[in-house]
């Protein structure tokens, strides 16, 4: 039988975390958002970006919360949210 528990007793899931220092979160206003699918195509889009750790989409007050490893590229962000089908206006 096998066990996940190490020699010390505790738990190894095989699973690795990766603490980052200095991440930054940047709120954007974005238009043209109004369901789920919007949520989901720009949370996909801005996610593919190299230094990207999380999207949090809030379709019914028009902002995307972009966190990043470092400082965020605003053009890359803004390229992301026009190839989704919708329009970075500016950061809120």
């Amino acid at each position: 039988m096998s066990s996940c528990c190490t020699p010390d007793g505790s738990c190894g899931t095989g699973t690795t975390t990766v603490a980052v220092a200095d991440s930054t979160a940047t709120a954007y206003r974005v238009s043209g958002m109004s369901c789920g699918h919007c949520r989901t195509a720009i949370t996909a889009s801005v996610g593919a970006l190299p230094g990207v750790l999380s999207v949090d989409v809030d379709v019914d007050g028009g902002l995307v919360t972009v966190t990043t490893a470092g400082d965020p590229d605003d053009a890359a962000i803004g390229a992301a949210i026009d190839d989704a089908g919708y329009e970075l206006t500016g950061r809120a």
